[in-house]
């Protein structure tokens, strides 16, 4: 297969229905609605430290497969740490950024990246852009090439074609035909299974209580009001108000429809906090919070409890709440593993990162087997 290369820098050249034909729609972070709305809602550019640079390919029919991919200028945002990278390359006299990233911007949810007409020959395709991304990063100065949350299947084929893979824990929750919260319940040891109920019961406790809305369920006046609560979250945590603008939130996520499910606390009528998911077929994905003041285990009910419930009701068979997280052990999540790949363009640097990779595997192996022994199951 014969394939010219070429990285864009907007997605607005490429229409809407020409990128969804080859990505699908199921999954919802690689829909042209999704990343593009981040570049329209002024998320991720040039100023931002996301400045788009995605790879497209084509052959003698059209267009065949897409990469979304950025141009970075810092590694916030991405969920798989390298900064102890950037200070090695600079004690080498080296710079790491400017560096190539393909991923979901600010997503740390595992799901396809080579997006792929179908039919095309992936490994066909998967030679023909590490081949490309490689001319470009040295035509470009580029440190490096980072590949983040690619299916585990992917990330072994790319270890063949000479990356290094990191491997990370997440934790989700698995469906096992459960027809009810209780249902799910019912496989804890009793004093996990008092625990979590007396959590649940603090937030009926406090006078909270929560609304489940989907899609077009969501009017202008909750996405705003979730807007601030994630505004005020992230400035408590991290001093600045999020990655994420409201025109994200009042424009971009409603496009995505039924795709997005929100939980709102109330206190009496007045909402006080917010989690919003988004959801393909047979996945839910927890990805913000945000609270206007703290109340005992609502932040478990919103982020957790609620979703579990959700894909119970809705006949989703995960959920994927996040990254990190070891309180998600004790309340049924399942420790997983992650993977990302990364491209070295320096040789020496490129062999002391493997270095670091295959010890950081070990680690992550026995760290994996000790969370699985802290699961609150009674078989387990």
């Amino acid at each position: 297969m014969s394939l010219t290369a070429e990285f864009i820098t907007s997605l607005d050249s490429v229409p809407a229905d020409s990128w969804n034909n080859i990505s699908g729609t199921d999954y919802p972070f690689t829909r042209h609605e999704f990343l593009y709305g981040l570049e329209r809602s002024d998320c991720t550019t040039a100023d931002t430290g996301w400045q788009p640079c995605h790879l497209l390919l084509r052959d003698e029919t059209g267009l065949q497969a897409l990469l979304p991919t950025y141009l970075k200028s810092h590694s916030y945002g991405e969920y798989v740490f390298d900064w102890s990278w950037a200070d090695a390359w600079r004690r080498s006299g080296l710079q790491y950024y400017p560096k190539l990233v393909s991923a979901i911007p600010f997503t740390p949810a595992t799901g396809p990246r080579l997006l792929t007409r179908a039919g095309v020959d992936a490994a066909a395709v998967w030679g023909a852009a590490l081949q490309a991304i490689a001319r470009f990063a040295r035509r470009q100065d580029i440190s490096s090439w980072h590949l983040l949350f690619p299916a585990e299947e992917v990330s072994r084929q790319l270890v063949q074609q000479g990356l290094h893979q990191r491997v990370a824990t997440q934790f989700h929750w698995f469906n096992q035909g459960y027809r009810s919260f209780d249902d799910f319940l019912a496989g804890f040891t009793s004093r996990k299974r008092k625990s979590l109920r007396r959590e649940r019961s603090r937030v009926t406790e406090q006078g909270l209580s929560l609304r489940t809305l989907q899609g077009a369920e969501i009017g202008p006046l909750q996405w705003r009001q979730f807007h601030r609560f994630y505004q005020l979250t992230y400035a408590k945590r991290s001093g600045h108000g999020g990655y994420l603008t409201e025109t994200f939130f009042t424009e971009v996520a409603p496009a995505l429809g039924d795709q997005v499910v929100m939980v709102l606390a109330y206190l009496g009528e007045r909402a006080v906090a917010g989690a919003l998911y988004f959801r393909s077929s047979d996945t839910l994905y927890g990805r913000y919070w945000g609270c206007e003041r703290e109340y005992d285990c609502l932040h478990f009910e919103a982020c957790y409890y609620q979703g579990i419930e959700y894909c119970i009701a809705n006949g989703l068979q995960r959920f994927d709440p996040g990254a990190q997280g070891e309180h998600k052990i004790q309340r049924g999540f399942r420790p997983v593993p992650t993977f990302s790949n990364h491209w070295i363009a320096d040789p020496r640097l490129s062999a002391a990162v493997g270095d670091f990779t295959h010890s950081e595997a070990d680690h992550n192996a026995a760290y994996m087997q000790a969370a699985a022994g802290m699961l609150p199951f009674r078989s387990e």
